[in-house]
């Protein structure tokens, strides 16, 4: 049962890790898609990373773990973020470079960003399936899939702009969603290791994604004059979610 449980949780972090692929093919046919549209996907994408880590990791974190372990939990989550963000060299287009100094390409800053990004996500999926609930493991796949495929063409488009050929935006955006699957491995391989851990597992993987939440997608989206569309796409995600979640469970 170990092993299965291992395998799935392996298994449907790659598929949500390649759903940036997915997300990436529009880009075959376009070098444009208008800022409106794209804040409205990346505040969808937000939503639904925002309703996965409240009812999906939270509430099981807080009736494990109860308020204590949930709260240090999440803001240990946060903090690790946080520091991987201030000290590891990466590049964002609409920020810049963040981070320490570095002599890296663009592109690959651009990789290291997005896989700051997606790792919390594959961890939150194998931890998920690490517990054993393999509706909790879906729900939670289903998920980031989903927030993934906007976010792909969210990857994709500036690497366009940046002067990269389609191959080569699709398969740099590949590369980002396949960090996932790493996570998603280290997740479901501790928390199968000792379910003791499995509380603060999922309070970890929440206080992570809520920084990237409110630290990157929600800022990123208002900063071309969208902010309503962007609410509106976010709180769409959040109750596309909440509903996805109401039908698994």
């Amino acid at each position: 049962m170990g092993f299965e449980i291992i395998w799935l949780g392996s298994a449907a972090s790659l598929i949500a890790g390649l759903s940036t692929t997915l997300g990436a093919l529009p880009m075959l046919f376009t070098k444009k898609v208008s800022d409106r549209l794209m804040d409205v996907m990346l505040g969808f994408s937000a939503g639904i990373m925002l309703a996965a880590t409240s009812f999906s990791l939270l509430i099981p974190a807080l009736e494990l773990g109860g308020s204590w372990v949930a709260g240090l939990g999440v803001l240990i989550g946060a903090s690790v973020i946080h520091l991987i963000d201030r000290f590891v060299p990466h590049f964002h287009p609409r920020v810049g470079l963040e981070g320490r100094p570095s002599n890296l390409s663009r592109v690959w800053l651009f990789v290291i960003a997005v896989t700051i990004h997606n790792f919390p996500e594959g961890l939150a999926v194998g931890i998920s399936f690490g517990s054993g609930d393999v509706k909790a493991g879906l729900i939670i796949a289903t998920a980031i899939g989903l927030q993934n495929i906007p976010e792909g063409l969210a990857v994709a488009m500036p690497l366009l702009k940046e002067g990269y050929s389609r191959r080569q935006a699709l398969w740099y955006t590949t590369l980002t969603g396949l960090v996932e699957p790493v996570g998603g491995l280290l997740g479901v391989g501790i928390v199968s290791f000792s379910n003791t851990v499995l509380p603060w597992g999922l309070a970890f993987a929440a206080g992570a994604m809520l920084f990237i939440i409110s630290d990157e997608m929600i800022p990123e989206s208002h900063k071309k004059g969208f902010e309503r569309e962007a609410t509106f796409g976010l709180i769409v995600g959040f109750v596309v979610m909440m509903f996805l979640d109401t039908l698994f469970s």
